[in-house]
């Protein structure tokens, strides 16, 4: 499989020609930061997010040769964000994760810090902001080993929306973020902690989405109206696993 890489600083560029790549690529480099943060932490901290894209690379972690190469004991999975539905719904991001690749392996209950969306949103967040912090034992920003994000046809991620106020939150760790109906309310991450990751992960596909991602991932300063094109390391670096669809012309 050919694979198209550029890279640019501190972001790397990867087309491949279909999900089945991406997944299988993403699935590799899971596996090789797990490996490097146990050996210098002794543990992984991972926020992982929902939607359809993810979800292969979710099954492919639960079965082997990945499953095998992974200490699931020292590995921690919190949430970019969650749907306000309960744990069982079916547009629960936790319940997603939990059905394609938690309940497959062998991790302590206890590594698993999800995001009580069946509560009241702003009890929720706030619950989910503490539960952070007293994971990493600090009151400053957190570092989290790997951040999995995908990306909206609006250019939206995590539940930051392109115009949305919490694109603007500097001191919250996580908020809620109400929407009309028919969509759910939700909770997500904010800026600044998705930012201070030390390795980001994005992972798109679909021509729907090539025109946007064009803008973020090209040179002016159009890709700051889209809340995907605001996400820019403070000091870890950014990979975006896309296919051929959603690089379309431009990149391929």
């Amino acid at each position: 499989m050919e694979t198209v890489v550029r890279v640019e600083g501190k972001r790397s560029v990867q087309v491949l020609s279909d999900l089945e790549g991406i997944s299988q690529e993403a699935a590799s480099l899971f596996v090789n930061a797990s490996r490097d943060s146990v050996a210098i932490r002794r543990r992984f901290v991972v926020a992982i997010s929902g939607g359809s894209t993810p979800r292969r690379l979710y099954t492919l972690l639960s079965t082997a040769p990945y499953r095998d190469q992974i200490d699931w004991r020292n590995v921690y999975f919190f949430w970019a964000d969650e749907r306000c539905v309960p744990k069982g719904n079916e547009e629960s991001n936790f319940k997603t994760a939990f059905d394609k690749l938690l309940s497959k392996v062998p991790i302590p209950d206890g590594n698993i810090h999800r995001i009580k969306g069946e509560e009241e949103p702003e009890k929720a967040a706030r619950a989910y902001e503490e539960d952070i912090k007293k994971f990493f034992g600090m009151s400053g920003l957190p570092v989290f080993d790997l951040v999995i994000l995908g990306m909206g046809e609006d250019g939206h991620m995590a539940s930051l929306f392109p115009g949305s106020k919490s694109l603007e939150e500097t001191d919250r760790l996580a908020v809620p973020v109400y929407l009309d109906k028919p969509n759910w309310n939700r909770i997500t991450l904010t800026l600044p902690v998705l930012n201070n990751a030390a390795q980001i992960l994005f992972l798109v596909a679909g021509s729907s989405k090539a025109a946007v991602l064009s803008e973020i991932l090209g040179d002016g300063e159009k890709k700051r109206q889209f809340p995907a094109g605001l996400i820019s390391p403070i000091k870890g670096n950014m990979t975006w696993l896309i296919n051929q669809e959603a690089a379309g012309k431009r990149i391929g």
